[in-house]
């Protein structure tokens, strides 16, 4: 099956947390325990859950990793949404980090589908 940094997705999401603890760094102090852990943990957590579901070996399990992983970027991107509309975000970095979110989310959905149409299933 390979490993999971095979995987698009995998990659594509891991570029996502980096540009968005990059894009954080500069956030006022008072949100550092607040806004901005919350963001990357949420960030985090989409590729964190594909590598652990990818080390199962069964894909239902698979499967519920991934999806666990969509919840995940809803979640950041309603984030994106918030640090735009409280200024830490122009609206060219939340565009640029909203289209790459929005992005994984489409990968990840199509990867269920995959999975699920997949008659060894």
């Amino acid at each position: 099956m390979g490993s999971y940094e095979n995987l698009k997705v995998w990659q594509k999401s891991h570029e996502f947390v980096l540009s968005i603890y990059k894009s954080t760094k500069d956030f006022p102090k008072e949100e550092k325990y607040g806004l901005v852990s919350q963001l990357r943990r949420a960030a985090a957590s989409i590729p964190t859950n594909i590598a652990e579901g990818k080390g199962s070996y069964y894909n239902k399990k698979l499967i519920r990793f991934l999806d666990v992983a969509r919840g995940s970027a809803h979640e950041v991107e309603y984030l994106l949404l918030l640090c735009k509309d409280l200024g830490y975000f122009t609206d060219a970095k939340y565009n640029s980090l909203s289209q790459d979110c929005n992005y994984i989310l489409r990968m990840l959905t199509n990867f269920i589908k995959n999975l699920k149409e997949d008659p060894k299933n």
